[in-house]
């Protein structure tokens, strides 16, 4: 699927891009284009790529350009196969006290990148979402939430020729920047207690290679306007706390609970009970067909539907749990516990 194309990843610097681009760049991809708007992240990336895949890196190209700004990322697109669309704001804390950057990167932006993706015939193109996204109450997740109606609404008016869009909506990535993970550990390091928003809080816990395997499997098999999503294991805050002080801590290792911070929940749902009535149980991974309905709504009127009483939505806390011990074993998948 992929030989002699040309892959864009929007974003291509934060930890999604970099996953994606390190599984490609040694397949036989003839180019991968990594568009941020970072110069100083590109140059890091560009030295670490010739250092440690000097035979490869020549397939890296670097575009400047801020996907709010559609002159800027255009050029990007033109001989692009395939695109990853990566860049967000996605931080929890800052979106809520700068909602409306959140609205310009996470929404206009990914219409942009839309818009180039249909104008220079890009074949297929994968938009990153988040748990966040079902039932949002924060601001990242409100225009994730956003980004995925307007993926979808702009999916229904294209024909079978046009650019496929499809999504792809994850749960915690253990260790990507600006994650618990890294942030637990620097504390140990620096001798400092682990503070612990709530212990009880659990969340989903995916490798950034099983992520990549999800973005793999929505290329292969996306059709216009799916969303999959991937199966995985979930732990309490608690449980993620001990395990890492296990592995990095010592006796004098402590961990205080400062509560939960803006716009937190106590747990995420990967799938709503809504999307749950129209998911495809595809064994590792839920497929969410688009809803293809138009604005004649009196069809519906006379004919209901009691499914979604009976359906249950997939979440946190209801998954699969891990314990200390197989959350220890999936911490040492990282190249921080290596």
């Amino acid at each position: 699927m992929f030989k002699d194309k040309v892959l864009l990843i929007t974003g291509g610097t934060g930890s999604f891009g970099n996953a994606v681009a390190k599984r490609f760049l040694t397949s036989d991809i003839r180019e991968i284009r990594i568009l941020s708007r970072d110069e100083k992240k590109q140059d890091d990336m560009r030295h670490e790529y010739q250092q440690k895949y000097p035979e490869y890196a020549q397939k890296l190209k670097f575009y400047i350009g801020d996907v709010r700004d559609y002159k800027s990322i255009e050029y990007a697109f033109k001989g692009a196969d395939y695109v990853f669309h990566a860049a967000a704001l996605k931080q929890v804390p800052s979106c809520e006290f700068y909602p409306l950057e959140a609205v310009k990167t996470n929404v206009l932006g990914s219409d942009n990148v839309i818009d180039a993706c249909v104008k220079h015939g890009v074949k297929k193109a994968i938009f990153l979402s988040t748990d966040k996204a079902a039932y949002p109450i924060n601001a990242m997740g409100m225009t994730k939430a956003l980004m995925e109606k307007n993926v979808i609404a702009r999916s229904r008016q294209l024909q079978k020729e046009d650019t496929v869009l499809c999504l792809t909506r994850y749960g915690n990535v253990m260790a990507s920047r600006g994650s618990v993970i890294p942030l637990f550990v620097e504390q140990i390091e620096n001798k400092q207690p682990i503070t612990i928003t709530n212990p009880e809080m659990t969340r989903f816990m995916m490798t950034l290679d099983e992520a990549v395997e999800l973005v793999l499997f929505a290329f292969k098999n996306g059709t216009q306007g799916d969303l999959f999503v991937q199966k995985a294991p979930a732990a309490t805050i608690g449980t993620l706390a001990e395990a890492i002080i296990e592995l990095k801590g010592d006796k004098d290792t402590k961990a205080v609970n400062i509560g939960t911070r803006h716009g937190e929940k106590l747990y995420e749902v990967l799938v709503t009970k809504e999307d749950m009535v129209k998911a495809e149980d595809l064994g590792d991974y839920y497929r969410i067909p688009a809803d293809n309905r138009d604005l004649n709504y009196d069809r519906y009127i006379s004919k209901g539907s009691s499914r979604l009483d009976e359906a249950e939505e997939y979440n946190s806390h209801n998954t699969r749990r891990l314990d200390v011990e197989e959350m220890k074993e999936l911490l040492k998948k990282l190249e921080m516990f290596q």
